[in-house]
């Protein structure tokens, strides 16, 4: 079984920084890709950040310059920096791992507000 803890969100105001971390464990398990989707109200989930096993990172055009993603393989974590956020990232922030075999596992989910 494994489990994806992610930390972080919260409430933030425009141009505020927050940074996102999900922590994966399991008996056995040995991740590959991890990554962060979010879904807006109304709108579809959509990628957000990607990095490889090997450190390779893909971002969506709109948080480029601005999110960084980045791991820890000691800890499984993956972790999500978020500077000068805007209102349109309010959403809420999922964290995602696909393992060596390709299953993919999905956190619960951490509500990004920004707002003033």
């Amino acid at each position: 079984q494994v489990q994806l803890v992610e930390s972080g969100g919260g409430l933030v105001q425009p141009g505020g920084s927050l940074r996102l971390s999900c922590a994966a464990s399991g008996n056995s398990f040995i991740p590959n890709d991890m990554g962060w989707y979010r879904q807006a109200p109304g709108k579809q989930r959509e990628l957000v950040a990607l990095i490889t096993s090997g450190g390779s990172t893909n971002y969506a055009d709109s948080v480029k310059g601005r999110f960084t993603i980045s791991r820890d393989n000691v800890k499984i974590t993956v972790y999500l920096q978020m500077n000068s956020l805007k209102p349109e990232d309010t959403a809420v922030y999922t964290c995602n791992v696909r393992d060596i075999y390709f299953r993919s596992y999905w956190g619960k989910g951490t509500l990004v507000t920004v707002s003033s």
